[in-house]
């Protein structure tokens, strides 16, 4: 197991996490916009587009957190001024860590999109997963453009070879991502 991917999986739980082999799949097809940038004191996985970032995973060492060290990846990441897209665990109460990570985006000026909802069912432990979508941009974006960047990321990234990975088919993009109103009008359909 790649050191990188040992942290990360320490860190984030299984809902969360994609297969090693993903990863390094996504890095050999994708080396143009899926990447990797590490230290001693952090873990940055990304996917880059164009017009838009998608953050896979960032970590910061427990032994460096407090130092600055994230808001300064973050910041270096909003420099290259194109929006920046990511999904995060809601705050919950059984995770006290939830309140510090959105509280942490919040701090560098990033939106919850709210009408956004991301429900997945995880490939490999079959739970579901719930996150909330945070953004930022250097121009304002409706969170319609937004929704469609994440279904971009959703389907370059996190549906990439899944059928071949894990032995099932990936759940369509728009099945995973809508805009809140949209998911319930279906739901009274």
């Amino acid at each position: 197991m790649e050191p990188w991917f040992s942290k990360l999986r320490a860190y984030f739980p299984a809902k969360e996490m994609k297969s090693e082999d993903h990863m390094k799949t996504l890095f050999e097809h994708k080396p143009e916009f899926y990447k990797l940038d590490e230290s001693p004191h952090h873990t940055l996985v990304y996917f880059e587009k164009p017009d838009f970032l998608f953050i896979d995973y960032i970590l910061v060492n427990s032994s460096a957190r407090g130092s600055g060290l994230g808001s300064k990846i973050m910041n270096q990441v909003k420099n290259r001024n194109k929006a920046v897209v990511l999904e995060v665990d809601p705050i919950t109460p059984d995770d006290p860590e939830s309140g510090k990570r959105v509280r942490f985006y919040e701090r560098l000026d990033f939106k919850k999109a709210s009408s956004i909802e991301y429900i997945r069912k995880h490939p490999v432990t079959g739970e579901r997963s719930v996150m909330d979508i945070f953004y930022w941009t250097p121009e304002s974006k409706p969170e319609e453009w937004v929704l469609e960047k994440m279904k971009e990321a959703y389907e370059e990234v996190h549906a990439f070879k899944s059928e071949d990975l894990y032995g099932i088919k990936p759940q369509p993009a728009a099945h995973v991502l809508q805009l809140a109103e949209e998911r319930r009008q279906r739901k009274a359909e």
